[in-house]
Formats: C-alpha cells, sequence, structure tokens
C-alpha cells in the first residue's frame, strides 16, 4: 500500500473519481468532510458502495468513521460494517485503549453479519488531539485487527492554538514534526505500516513530491491524499525503484546463504542484520508482477 485517497462519502461524483484515480485505497470519509445533517446519507451511500464495489476490489475500501467520543460511532459501524470494509480508519484515536474498544465493537457486528472475527482491520489516526501524543507508545498488542498508524496536524494546531501547522516554506513547525515521528515510532513499536499525513497544497506537486520524499526516507510505507491529482506522485515516491529492489534481493540473497553470518559482502560493501531487515521491508512492498 502507497496511496490512500480520502473521499466524502456523501458524494457518489468523487467517489467514482477515486475509484479511477490510481489510488490503492479509498477512504470513504463520514467524519470531517461530511456536514451534520449529511451524516446519515453518507452512511448510505458508503454502504451502496462497497456492496457495490464486493466483488471485484481493485482498491482497498477504508472507512473513516466518527470518533469515539461523538456518539456517532454506533451508527457509523451498523450500517457500514454490513458493506465489508477492508478497514476502519479511526480519527482522534487516542493510543491502544481506543483500538481495543473499536475492536469490540467490531468483533460484534461481524458476529451479526455472519463474518469471521477479525475481518474488518483497524487504522488509527494517532495524533489529533494534544493527550493523544502522550499515549503513541500504548498501540502495540491493542488488537490484532491494527495494521496501521497515520498522524494529523489540522486537527491537532486547532486544538494547541496555533496560528498555522506550517511556516512560510511549506514545512511543519516542531509541534507536528513532533507529531509526525511519535505517529512513526508508535508504527515501528506496533509492528505495522506508518502512514504519512496529507498535503494540503494539492496544486503545489512540487512540495508534495518533497514531503513523501523526506516519509518515505524516514521509514513510512504510504501517504494519504486529499485530491486525486496527487496520487501519481505518492505512488511514485512510494513504489520501490528496479536498483533499489536489486540491492534488496542481493542482500537477502546473501545472507540465505550464509544463514548464521552477522555480516556479509557484496560487491566490497559489508551488510549487517540491520541492512537484512530494510531488505526484507522494501521486498515485502513490491507488488508481485
Amino acid at each position: 500500500m502507497r496511496s490512500y485517497l480520502f473521499v466524502p462519502a456523501d458524494s457518489e461524483r468523487k467517489l467514482a473519481h477515486g475509484a479511477g484515480s490510481g489510488a490503492d485505497a479509498l477512504i470513504l470519509d463520514l467524519e470531517d468532510s461530511v456536514a451534520a445533517d449529511r451524516k446519515a446519507g453518507a452512511r448510505d451511500t458508503a454502504l451502496a458502495y462497497l456492496k457495490q464495489h464486493a466483488s471485484l476490489r481493485q482498491q482497498q475500501l477504508v472507512v473513516r468513521i466518527n470518533a469515539l467520543d461523538t456518539g456517532l460511532t454506533d451508527a457509523d459501524l451498523d450500517v457500514v460494517v454490513a458493506g465489508t470494509p477492508d478497514a476502519i480508519l479511526l480519527p482522534k484515536a487516542e493510543g491502544g485503549a481506543a483500538v481495543t474498544h473499536l475492536d469490540a465493537k467490531l468483533t460484534a457486528r461481524e458476529a451479526i453479519h455472519g463474518l469471521p472475527d477479525g475481518t474488518i482491520k483497524i487504522l488509527a489516526l494517532a495524533t489529533e488531539t494534544a493527550s493523544s501524543l502522550f499515549l503513541c507508545g500504548t498501540y502495540r498488542g491493542s488488537s490484532p485487527r491494527l495494521t496501521g498508524i497515520t498522524w494529523g496536524a489540522e486537527d491537532l494546531s486547532a486544538e494547541l492554538g496555533a496560528e498555522t501547522n506550517r511556516d512560510e516554506f511549506g514545512h511543519f513547525t516542531s509541534p507536528y514534526w513532533l507529531a509526525r515521528n511519535l505517529s512513526l515510532a508508535a508504527a515501528a513499536a506496533a509492528r505495522v505500516a506508518a502512514i504519512d499525513t496529507v498535503y494540503a497544497d494539492f496544486r503545489n506537486l512540487d512540495g508534495l513530491r518533497e514531503e513523501a520524499t523526506e516519509a518515505r526516507r524516514d521509514g513510512f510505507t504510504a501517504k494519504m491524499a486529499i485530491h486525486p491529482a496527487q496520487i501519481a506522485t505518492i505512488n511514485e515516491v512510494f513504489t520501490p525503484a528496479p536498483d533499489e529492489i536489486e540491492k534488496a534481493q542481493a542482500v537477502v540473497a546473501a545472507f540465505a546463504q550464509n544463514p548464521s553470518a552477522g555480516v556479509v559482502a557484496i560487491d566490497g560493501v559489508m551488510y549487517d542484520r540491520p541492512h537484512l531487515t530494510r531488505a526484507q521491508r522494501l521486498l515485502a512492498r513490491v507488488k508481485p508482477a
């Protein structure tokens, strides 16, 4: 998975555009992009879309529900679980306890709909509140459903009372670098995918590329998007290049030939076990031909 595209769940037109965007996953949004008086209709539209694409899904379908403290979560799940989304994105997640709570809700509804336990996975949006920053180390072991952790800066900046979350050059200011890095560490500790946040200036593809490249460098494996025009750039950045794949294959092969070795030499360069781990992770992201 390289790219996740947010699509308002109450817009059939935008859902159709999202389907042709090339995104690896669509996030059918029931939260921020849907007005309060349109929530019920958005649930129905999301369910219809999930069912329409049930037999042949070229993209993963994720539903962003409303946060656990809104009183809307149960109504969201009551509708969309019937469509068997691939995952639920939990906004304003506050640590592993919130994921465990959502797991229980999903378990009950999967049973009602005759789905095997654990069918629907969970992605956690881990840094949208100030208190959530202090809980980033609690996701490990919270639920076997948890497959990814991402982060957000917009809600966090509102809670902090910040004037902006980016500087004059378009780079995140220090509180949001902290949130970013905590979410990256949280994902690594929980052994799940680290997914970078959106780049809001969707017309600035150069800025998007710079930010996505930095994210990949640091360990993120995917990035969220708010516009279909961003998908090609994100996919390109997060697709391993042929020379990277070849190098990773060589490292894996060298250790396979010397399973007890702590270090191997390839073309005069020494590679140790951390290099093997990175190579294996890179190859795991490569789609089969």
